[in-house]
């Protein structure tokens, strides 16, 4: 069976800073017809940086969708025309004032296919260097470091102040690796 849906009309409904959404009227494989509504995203990346002690840096910052603070492995969004490997670079320096000259790309995933076009390139580096001087952040953005073990992370996870995809997938990644 064909599953494709041919999209017989796009309509814009809302452009902010992050994310477009729009509706498509789409023609379904069994020739009825129906809305979606789809959000795009510039795409993202996110690093799973471990020290030379074996520990792994996290972000623990608030999220406003969720009304609730996290712990996250180091994240961003791509700009327009930056190669995700640059932004991931950007985003380590900025929110963990390390940086490295050995960055691994490890897969990309999509977030949530159901209603958002969201890629995840996700890399990797335990060739840490901490910078002299640490970059900014963004203006809107507020974070605190944390390193922690694999038994600290599940930990997290289980207490769900580890709660979001990409880092529950890094933490599971690492330990497929041997990291104990």
């Amino acid at each position: 069976m064909n599953f494709e849906e041919k999209t017989n009309k796009s309509k814009n409904i809302f452009e902010g800073r992050i994310i477009k959404v729009q509706l498509d009227e789409v023609t379904l494989p069994n020739g009825k017809t129906s809305t979606r509504e789809i959000v795009k995203h510039p795409g993202a990346v996110a690093i799973i940086a471990v020290t030379e002690n074996n520990k792994i840096i996290f972000v623990k910052q608030y999220r406003k969708a969720l009304e609730k603070t996290l712990v996250e492995i180091p994240a961003g969004k791509l700009e327009k025309g930056e190669e995700p490997e640059v932004t991931a670079l950007r985003e380590l320096e900025e929110e963990t004032g390390y940086t490295t000259d050995e960055l691994n790309y490890v897969t990309s995933f999509y977030t949530s296919p159901g209603f958002a076009d969201e890629i995840i390139y996700l890399y990797e580096t335990n060739k840490l260097k901490k910078l002299e001087e640490k970059k900014e952040l963004d203006e809107d953005e507020f974070v605190e470091l944390m390193e922690l073990s694999i038994s600290e992370a599940e930990q997290l996870i289980k207490n769900q102040e580890i709660h979001d995809v990409k880092t529950a997938f890094a933490v599971q990644f690492l330990k497929s690796k041997g990291m104990r």
